[in-house]
Formats: structure tokens, sequence, C-alpha cells
């Protein structure tokens, strides 16, 4: 099979090709035909030498990538059977290997792909939904009425937690560029604000809820505009002591989520999409052959919503 190996940690012209055995599978495992994979912000960190990188740099091959949706092949699992469509995020946080035309995994950690998504945006509902549904159902408990803030609601993680915590009935607001307003507002988010220039300081606390997908000064943003007994979670970057201090100044919660391979959530995210009540947005979808493209893509953080490949 055709695979994407990294060498060494670096720039996109360290993710070489090769012709490598399929995967065999073990016990509770599937064999899947990849039909498309999804790229994200920590691919590139991972394959720049951060992310996931000090985690997997000892495999060998090392094999980039999580999110994939594809056609069982082999089965040694009763969850799943020979031609079921599924799709997943591959032990996360650990060696996915993703980004090859089959891919080992365990049966745990799939769903079956609804009939009326395409591959691709079942490969864009992995990673970022599995992260936007334990952050907002499993840490935050968003309730009906709650006034929920989402950083970079144009973004991966950002635009399915919008419709998200939408569908929970929270009343949400989303930032991004000007730009994105009519995206972000059109996913379902109840007011937008442009990040440029907006002054955190004055406009008072009023979430219960924020969501921070960009991390840094935008922690110290967020802290601004939660209400007393409010919480936040940090996808990108761990609270360090004086940020907690800072929450914790302000009668607010503030903490940092790592996601996890998950087939129960997928499981629910399934239905959501099935439902409509949520939808991945794949702004442009690569041939397998360009995957340092996808990579230069994603690099420039001004993706809305997911990049995709497509085998």
């Amino acid at each position: 099979m055709k695979a994407i190996v990294l060498k060494e940690a670096g720039g996109v012209e360290n993710l070489e090709y090769a012709e490598l055995a399929k995967p065999a599978i073990g016990g509770g495992e599937v064999l899947i035909k990849v039909k498309a994979i999804s790229i994200n912000p920590v691919d590139v960190k991972s394959r720049a030498g951060k992310g996931m990188y000090g985690r997997i740099k000892t495999e060998n091959p090392l094999i980039l990538g999580w999110d994939i949706s594809g056609i069982v092949e082999e089965t040694q699992s009763p969850d799943f059977k020979v031609g079921d469509e599924v799709f997943g995020m591959v032990n996360f946080p650990g060696h996915g290997k993703a980004y090859a035309e089959y891919v080992a995994a365990p049966a745990a950690q799939l769903a079956l792909k609804p009939e009326n998504i395409s591959f691709e945006e079942a490969a864009a509902a992995t990673l970022v939904a599995l992260t936007a549904y334990q952050a907002l159902v499993h840490h935050a408990h968003i309730q009906q009425g709650q006034n929920v803030l989402v950083h970079a609601a144009s973004g991966g993680v950002g635009h399915i937690a919008v419709q998200l915590a939408k569908h929970l009935g929270a009343n949400v607001t989303g930032t991004s560029s000007a730009k994105n307003k009519d995206f972000v507002l059109g996913l379902g988010a109840d007011s937008h604000i442009d990040y440029h220039g907006f002054d955190w300081k004055s406009a008072g606390r009023t979430f219960d809820f924020v969501l921070d997908t960009i991390g840094g000064n935008n922690i110290d943003h967020s802290l601004e505009v939660i209400k007393e007994g409010g919480s936040m979670i940090s996808i990108p970057t761990g609270l360090n002591e004086e940020v907690t201090s800072k929450a914790e100044s302000k009668g607010v919660k503030g903490y940092f989520i790592l996601v996890q391979s998950s087939g129960e959530d997928m499981k629910q995210i399934a239905s959501l999409l099935e439902s409509g009540a949520i939808k991945a947005h794949v702004s442009k979808i690569f041939p397998f052959d360009k995957m340092r493209e996808a990579h230069l893509e994603q690099e420039t953080g001004r993706t809305v919503g997911k990049i995709v490949i497509s085998l």
C-alpha cells in the first residue's frame, strides 16, 4: 500500500511517499480501506517536531494522521462487518498511522458513517467534532440558555462547537475575522465578534463558558468576559500557574483538555450529522499525492472549516 512516512521532524519535504505492507489486525480491530483523511493543526505541529511528535518519534515507520473515513475490508470485531462504511479518530493521542491507503483501527474508536454525508465530510467530523463534543458535553455540561463564547469560530473545532452549542440550547457568540462573519452567523451563532481590536476589558462578564481554541493572550482576553462561577477550556495550550491563578481570582474555572479517541462519542456525533444538527464544512480537498500542499495550506492558520485528503 502507499503511505506517507515522516523521516524526521521538519518541513513538508520530510513527508515521503513509501510502499509498505498492509497492516495486520489483531483482536477487536478492523482494517479500513481509507477513502478520506482529515488534516488538523496537530498534524502540522507534529510534523515540525511539536504536537504529538514527542509521543511517537521512536515509531518506525512514523506515519502521521488520526482522522479517517473508509470501508471495512477485514474485521476481528463483532461490531463491524466487511463492507461497512466507518469513520473515526484513530489512537489519539498516540500513533494513528492515518496517512495510508489502509489503516488498522480499534473497532471501539469507530462509528458507522451516516449515509447522508460523504467520506470527505465524515473524515472532517472526527478530531474536531470529538474535541467540541467532549469539551461542551462531558466537561462543560452546557445547558439550555447559557451564554457561550467560541473563539476562532470559523476554524475546525470552532465551527463544529458553534453548531453543537446551539443544538444544546445555548446562546452562542463566535469570534473570527470580519471576512468570516457571515460564515459564523450562518453556522447558527447568535452574535459575532471581530477579534481585531476588540476591547475585551470593556465587554463585561457575560459568558457562562468560553471555548478557547487559540491560546496565548486569548486566554487572558477570555477571563475578562466570563461570569463569576463560569468556566473556560483551552484547547491548544495548557493553562500555566499564572493564568490558573488569574482565573481563580476572578472566580472562574480554567483548564486544558486533550481529546481522546472514543467510539461511543463518535456514535453520538454520527447521530448529530445524520440529523443535520451539525455539519462539517470542507473548505478544500487535496489528492493523496498533494499532502505537502495540504500541510502548507493548514499551516497558514486561515482555514475555514476543514482541509481533507481524498483517496
